[in-house]
């Protein structure tokens, strides 16, 4: 009997959002008087950095910084459509609609400064800082704050803009049944190292390494923080996580979450994060979607990894100590005869 050391490797693809009537999305932006911008949204940040990015992605558009730049996620009664923050195509989907929106409110914005400045918006440019300036003269500006006013009280301008995203849908062919699902794909691979105890059954996750590559990382922080904790819910998954036997009888089984058997920060592996950016050409500046990728190839290479230590192959999940004894005995059982 010994502990047993075995690496697993899994690679997959994710598509970015859905082939479901175009997936569209739509976002509002409108200037206040005095120069801030809000976007108004139908989409709901379930906690990943929806709004943060988003906001990111307005005041990149429009030419201000992101403190300018208010998210109102508002409700579906009275903000634009949106198909829902689900199938990690909330970045993708939302912010393009938000780059419509925001260039939109942009040229309104331009064309008020070009008044009051008696000069043409073509040649007019931000500068990230809140000004609004001639190109190549940057001494001939004016500022969003007085452009804003001079829209509102002035020359009767509605600094603002609509945006929707739509993807062109993808119709089954009928000989092959062949379709286009997805615009664009992130791809992640993940190497794991474990430890199985062949005596107990028990597994200790020792190191995960993942390579995603999601397209372009607008807040490079907030990805690495998000692939971090998906590494996590995926040995979870993996090792952990179940509602069966149980469900849907709940009789002797957890019934909240203080009973519910995930990994603690004492079971957490050395992670290593490694993203590749390959900007999508169709995304909001490069971007694709890496949310919910973030968790899977964890459990395959896991999976593998277990099977590299002891040869016996689990095909259930969670892959508990239990599972694992029982694949051995039947090993051992196999071999004797």
């Amino acid at each position: 009997m010994a502990i047993r050391r075995g690496r697993g490797v899994a690679a997959v693809n994710y598509p970015t959002g859905m082939n479901l009537g175009g997936d569209p999305s739509q976002a509002l932006v409108h200037s206040t008087p005095t120069g801030n911008f809000m976007v108004t949204l139908s989409s709901v940040d379930l906690g990943q950095g929806l709004k943060q990015v988003m906001a990111q992605i307005c005041a990149e558009t429009i030419g201000v910084s992101a403190d300018q730049v208010t998210i109102d996620t508002a409700d579906t009664d009275t903000g634009p459509h949106c198909m829902g923050t689900f199938a990690s195509r909330g970045t993708h989907r939302i912010g393009n609609a938000i780059i419509q929106a925001a260039t939109e409110a942009r040229q309104v914005m331009l064309e008020v400064a070009a008044e009051e400045m008696e000069v043409d918006a073509a040649d007019l440019e931000t500068d990230g800082k809140g000004n609004i300036h001639v190109k190549g003269a940057p001494q001939k500006s004016i500022s969003i704050f007085d452009t804003a006013l001079a829209a509102h009280f002035k020359r009767g301008r509605s600094i603002s803009g609509r945006g929707m995203f739509l993807v062109p849908r993808s119709y089954p062919e009928t000989e092959t049944g062949a379709m286009k699902p997805a615009t664009c794909y992130a791809h992640a691979c993940t190497v794991a190292e474990v430890d199985v105890d062949d005596e107990t059954g028990e597994v200790t996750v020792v190191s995960i390494k993942n390579v995603f590559e999601i397209g372009r990382a607008l807040n490079p922080k907030m990805v690495e923080q998000q692939l971090i904790g998906g590494s996590w819910m995926g040995i979870s998954h993996a090792l952990y996580e179940t509602t069966e036997p149980y469900y849907p009888n709940r009789d002797h089984c957890g019934t909240d979450f203080n009973q519910y058997l995930m990994p603690g920060p004492g079971d957490l592996a050395q992670t290593e994060i490694i993203v590749l950016e390959r900007p999508s050409s169709d995304g909001p500046y490069g971007a694709k979607g890496p949310g919910e990728m973030c968790a899977n190839p964890q459990i395959p290479a896991v999976a593998n990894a277990v099977f590299d230590a002891v040869g016996v192959r689990i095909d259930m999940l969670p892959i508990t100590p239990e599972r694992i004894l029982r694949a051995l005995k039947q090993q051992r059982a196999g071999a004797g005869a």
